[in-house]
């Protein structure tokens, strides 16, 4: 009980102060936020605390409760050894018979503690779950704004126009679209347009990109479908949407979406692709189709614009410049995105790093503690090896290979479960108009096998040298 309320007292102080803290400091780099205000959740600490008791205290209390019902006598005896029996691989002859006495002692052991078994295969799966949860999620996120903003979207920025222009306005307007500071340009027809869906029936704002040239297109932003890597051209039967919105609406390629433009009109339009993206919603269509959609003549009211030099600074000022201009109702640029996810990126990349830190501390707690039982409750079984003659390194392995055996089987579990972890963190955490890149890096699956194969490793040198200072008769006497 008190090593269970200590336990959970320190992780209620750090989760209330610690995990607050990281999140105001990583949100805290790009927004202008209030102090931030620390407050005591009586509700949450009452369910950590009878958690931690019920994982501390209950098995305490009914293995307790199990010894206490025996009598005196008999708890003074020596304990006898569980019973062993014949396993499935004894029947299967061609393996077994080729097996070594001591793989054929493993095989029997690993079934013979059947609750130790367990206990390190979900131990191990545990840790190796919120590892790969957690390095899947950085290795996602890590991506995007490269994804994104590099092989996605080449456009620097949109500058839309205001309506009604007089002649002398759009005279200033493609004077600067020729000038040396932009590389290319694309006039396209740009609406803001609405959808109320997702989890809290959210106002979606959606981006409806209509190009001049539809062939000209792909040099401002790369349409291509995220599962097979196709490239999507714009077709007159349908608009091409963005992925996490065709989520949102649950929507699938060939399906009707009905979307509302800026004069609060419904337009209903189908769907023929499905397009990779990972911020903002947008809907792509061809110049015929948005006659047929909108029932009126194509006019291009903004452009795709390119700047020969795009970085940050650059575009802020090419964007100033061409938001000075009577004729330019606004500018959309690729910087406030980019701002954004570097925001996400840095907060979720530093909880991350608590999820990692936690893994490992749970890696380490749960094999130390099991070993070293296994190794008490074994200890005659040992010093009787080792007086019939084992060496130190084959006592060691006689019972660590076990451990191994069971760390292999626990990490292959735990790829499971933290697969449907990342899946889970995909679906619930990213905003509404943010996709987070599902494909598993080789990090999420190298990592933590370094990680509990390194902690195997470090545990099995402090259990040999523990095993070689076994004082055998000692041990051997201990009965009597």
């Amino acid at each position: 009980i008190i090593s269970g309320i200590i336990g959970a007292l320190l992780g209620i102080i750090a989760g209330h102060t610690l995990l607050p803290l990281i999140v105001y400091a990583a949100y805290g780099n790009s927004f202008t936020l209030p102090k931030i205000e620390l407050h005591f959740h009586l509700g949450i600490t009452i369910i950590a605390l009878i958690l931690a008791l019920i994982s501390a205290v209950l098995p305490a209390y009914l293995v307790a409760e199990k010894e206490l019902r025996e009598k005196p006598s008999s708890l003074l005896k020596p304990k006898a050894p569980a019973a062993g029996s014949k396993i499935l691989l004894e029947r299967i002859h061609p393996i077994w018979n080729r097996m070594s006495f001591t793989h054929k002692v493993t095989a029997r052991n690993i079934f013979r503690y059947k609750k130790r078994m367990l206990m390190t295969i979900f131990g191990v799966c545990g840790s190796v779950t919120l590892l790969f949860a957690g390095f899947s999620v950085q290795n996602s996120i890590s991506e995007i704004n490269g994804r994104q903003f590099g092989d996605i979207i080449k456009y620097d920025m949109i500058a839309a126009k205001s309506a009604g222009i007089s002649g002398e306005q759009e005279k200033e307007i493609e004077e600067l679209l020729k000038s040396d500071a932009v590389s290319r340009q694309l006039p396209i027809k740009y609406e803001e347009m609405s959808k109320t869906a997702g989890k809290n029936n959210d106002r979606q704002n959606i981006k409806l990109i209509v190009p001049q040239d539809g062939d000209a297109l792909k040099d401002y932003i790369n349409l291509t479908n995220r599962s097979n890597g196709d490239e999507l051209k714009l077709s007159d039967s349908g608009v091409i949407i963005s992925e996490r919105l065709a989520k949102l609406l649950k929507v699938k390629a060939g399906g009707e979406i009905t979307v509302t433009d800026s004069k609060n009109n419904d337009r209903t339009m189908i769907v023929s692709d499905i397009c990779e993206m990972y911020i903002g919603h947008f809907i792509f269509m061809n110049e015929s189709y948005y006659q047929t959609i909108f029932g009126e003549t194509y006019s291009p009211n903004a452009n795709l614009i390119t700047l020969a030099d795009g970085s940050i600074e650059n575009v802020n000022n090419q964007a100033n410049d061409f938001i000075k201009l009577d004729g330019i109702q606004g500018v959309v640029q690729n910087t406030t995105l980019i701002n954004q996810i570097n925001t996400i990126v840095n907060s979720l990349d530093m909880i991350m790093q608590v999820l990692i830190i936690v893994a490992v501390l749970l890696a380490v707690v749960i094999l130390y503690n099991l070993t070293n039982i296994n190794v008490s409750e074994r200890i005659r079984e040992l010093s009787t090896i080792k007086v019939l003659g084992f060496y130190d390194k084959e006592v060691t392995m006689y019972i660590y290979r076990e451990t191994i055996l069971l760390t292999i089987l626990g990490i292959l579990v735990g790829f499971g479960f933290g697969d449907a972890l990342y899946q889970y963190i995909l679906a619930v955490v990213p905003p509404e108009d943010v996709m987070f890149d599902p494909a598993l890096g080789a990090t999420a699956f190298i990592v933590p096998v370094i990680t509990i194969t390194a902690i195997t490793v470090l545990l099995g040198i402090i259990i040999n040298r523990k095993l070689k200072t076994i004082d055998m008769l000692e041990a051997l006497k201990s009965v009597e």
